[in-house]
């Protein structure tokens, strides 16, 4: 096999999902071969540098092998070399940490917790409260 299409080798490298996920990402320039945009129909050769856009990350991979049929995630190494630069990686380390804010407890919504709390707490001051105006209107 000297050569496979782009959106089927993207897809037997589990880099997307399906492989007409991996078409529209060719069609929408977020995958470059070279520096040059590649529509889905263009091939590979062992030895390419590919790059693929993801969020903010741009992935680095160099092909070792061809494949067109979907691997094992075990198998990829064996077929490709990911030769992401560092900088890259820490961008996406630093959208990991800033995704997990995390609120102080009692800012924002109640949790379901402090709901049924609230709810308790309110049902029962009620109860007792429109009990003894229903006490107080019998006596007269």
């Amino acid at each position: 096999m000297a050569e496979v299409r782009v959106d089927k080798y993207l897809f037997a490298m589990r880099i997307y999902k399906t492989r007409s996920i991996a078409a529209d990402a060719c069609k929408n320039g977020r995958v470059k071969l070279n520096g040059v945009e590649v529509k889905p129909s263009r091939s590979f050769h062992v030895g390419d540098v590919f790059t693929v856009r993801k969020g903010p990350i741009t992935y680095t991979y160099r092909i070792l092998q061809l494949c067109e049929h979907r691997l094992g995630a075990k198998l990829v190494p064996d077929y490709m070399r990911d030769e992401t630069p560092k900088e890259q990686l820490e961008l996406l380390e630093l959208a990991r940490m800033a995704g997990n804010g995390s609120r102080d407890r009692g800012t924002g919504r109640p949790t379901k917790k402090d709901r049924r709390e609230i709810e308790s707490f309110i049902s029962t001051d009620y109860d007792y409260l429109f009990d003894s105006l229903d006490d107080e209107e019998e006596d007269e």
